[in-house]
């Protein structure tokens, strides 16, 4: 396993709100975007070099804004977590922790609800999400459905087991669960070739994979560890090459502020690369890792910025 330093190019302060969860980048490479603490998604535009806001989660936004203790507003004003778009159409899904799935087209605004629930149980904290850009179907993470987003803390320290994998078909409008009895299933992301999809599940420090098609030795619907890793995973993405990019807080730490890693993982499952944290600080709170052109974008589950790595 190697390890190295990448270079730190650029910070991206949001100075008037915290908890950058997810980033993505639209088809036309635009970006990068994220979801923050008050609801809203946020453009970065590189002419007016600030961030924009592109969309917001909830319509009726009083008392949303601002500095305040936003777990107090989360579940009326929103908090998106999960963020992809689908190149073709250029509509962002979003996984929001209150308001379930929801997307918005392509100029942005108040973003549309497709899926509060599956089974007759309400999704409680919607976390992560990914499009198949082969047939535009979404793949997202419902953590529990017992505990909403503010009592995150107690789904790890009862080892909660009902969070759940799940597919919306923006055709069908039908949600299916794909796997449940999860232990805080958090980061989805398809593989290269669209065999199968990986969810991390924080409880247990590790990664799963799904087999969405029948492969050697395992048929579709197959469930089985990929990765054992050193801390309690957030967020997975897949780079341009097949392998994936895992954000990682200190193992046993309820409130995510213990030292972070972020690790690389190639397509059997294998840390291949742990870099270096050239901040000294972002990666405590790390929560996504997206690779772009030779960049690393981390963003971060509490900071207020999201910084951009040369590797």
């Amino acid at each position: 396993m190697a390890s190295r330093i990448p270079r730190l190019i650029q910070r991206f302060p949001i100075p008037d709100a915290s908890g950058p969860e997810s980033i993505a980048f639209d088809p036309t490479g635009g970006g990068p975007y994220t979801g923050v603490f008050d609801g809203r998604i946020l453009r970065w535009d590189p002419i007016q070099s600030r961030w924009i806001t592109f969309a917001v989660t909830t319509p009726i936004r009083t008392s949303c804004e601002g500095s305040h203790d936003h777990t107090l507003t989360e579940s009326k004003c929103g908090r998106p977590l999960g963020l992809d778009f689908n190149k073709r159409t250029g509509e962002l899904y979003i996984a929001d922790a209150y308001r379930g799935l929801l997307v918005v087209g392509p100029k942005g605004g108040v973003a549309t609800q497709l899926a509060t629930l599956a089974q007759g149980h309400p999704f409680r904290l919607t976390n992560d999400v990914v499009v198949d850009q082969t047939n535009g179907l979404v793949y997202f993470t419902d953590s529990s459905i017992k505990y909403p987003r503010k009592d995150y803390g107690s789904i790890l320290s009862t080892r909660d087991n009902t969070g759940r994998l799940l597919v919306y078909d923006p055709i069908t409008r039908a949600v299916t669960v794909l796997a449940n009895g999860l232990m805080f299933p958090n980061g989805v992301a398809l593989s290269q070739r669209g065999d199968f999809i990986l969810v991390t599940e924080t409880t247990n420090g590790r990664v799963l994979r799904y087999w969405l098609r029948p492969a050697p030795g395992k048929s579709a619907g197959t469930i089985e560890l990929f990765a054992q890793l050193p801390g309690n995973p957030d967020n997975i993405r897949k780079n341009q090459n097949g392998d994936f990019w895992v954000a990682m807080n200190s193992r046993g730490v309820p409130n995510f502020t213990g030292l972070g890693m972020i690790a690389r993982l190639d397509q059997n499952g294998k840390i291949v690369v742990v870099p270096q944290d050239p901040t000294g600080a972002m990666w405590r709170h790390a929560s996504h890792v997206h690779e772009d052109r030779g960049s690393l974008w981390i963003g971060s589950v509490v900071e207020s910025a999201i910084v951009r790595l040369r590797i």
